[in-house]
């Protein structure tokens, strides 16, 4: 499994200090969890993008391939699946997070409106797209995900039906030739997972999120993930990062 290390906070604002940290402690815990839950475990192959090229601009990311990539902030997302999304007639992306980025901020992609960015631009088709775990949610951005008819769950769906909502994501998943799975921490509850920039309370135990994974993962279409917006600044006893890689684990 190749890994690609992408230490960015430039599509980030100003609870983002940290996050570029994240790519070296997942790393450094992924080293740590022998087999994960199905007693397996890949040789990794890890690349990094040097910070030093990110400073010059997130595009460079779009030039990399691997199988997961590991952020930095949820912006870099933009730039990876519309690398990814060269290689498939019909890419698809499936995501896990409490907010849905489609706040409309910036000319350029943030971290708080890349989603909406990727739509926008037709890099993605809005009916590729579903959200899973949504709480803490502007009213315009309802708004807009109901307008444009983009497939979401809030959080209590997510986790009060899951195997419904699991099954019907599996269902939707079916059709891409690929898709890609991003991952914010954030939609994990700050309880598990407190090492993030803006902790949103009631959300899934990792327990949860480790159910849709293996499900998730039985598609033979799945062609890459994303894991991001872990701040270890934030963190408390480096579990946030651990969770990331437990995240990778489980995907192997």
């Amino acid at each position: 499994m190749k890994i690609v290390k992408i230490p960015s906070n430039y599509g980030a604002l100003e609870k983002a200090d940290g996050v570029e940290l994240a790519p070296d402690l997942v790393i450094k815990e992924l080293e740590d969890i022998y087999l994960n839950e199905q007693f397996r475990k890949e040789e990794i192959q890890v690349e990094n993008i040097p910070r030093k090229k990110l400073e010059d601009g997130n595009e460079i990311i779009q030039n990399y391939e691997g199988k997961v990539f590991v952020g930095g902030d949820h912006s870099i997302t933009y730039h990876s699946f519309k690398g990814f999304a060269r290689n498939f007639k019909n890419p698809g992306i499936i995501i896990f997070d409490a907010h849905p980025d489609v706040y409309e901020m910036f000319e350029f992609p943030s971290h708080q409106d890349w989603l909406r960015c990727l739509i926008k631009d037709g890099i993605v088709k809005k009916e590729n797209v579903a959200i899973l775990g949504v709480r803490n949610a502007d009213r315009k951005e309802i708004e807009y995900l109901r307008d444009n008819k983009i497939r979401f769950y809030s959080i209590k769906s997510v986790c009060e039906n899951s195997e419904n909502v699991c099954n019907d994501v599996m269902e939707f998943a079916r059709k891409f030739d690929g898709f890609y799975l991003s991952i914010d921490i954030d939609v994990l509850d700050p309880a598990h997972a407190p090492g993030t920039g803006y902790p949103e309370p009631g959300g899934m135990s990792v327990r949860d999120l480790v159910y849709y994974l293996h499900r998730l993962k039985l598609l033979k279409n799945i062609a890459r993930i994303d894991v991001v917006e872990i701040n270890p600044k934030k963190d408390i006893n480096n579990i946030t990062s651990r969770i990331g890689a437990k995240i990778i684990a489980e995907m192997m």
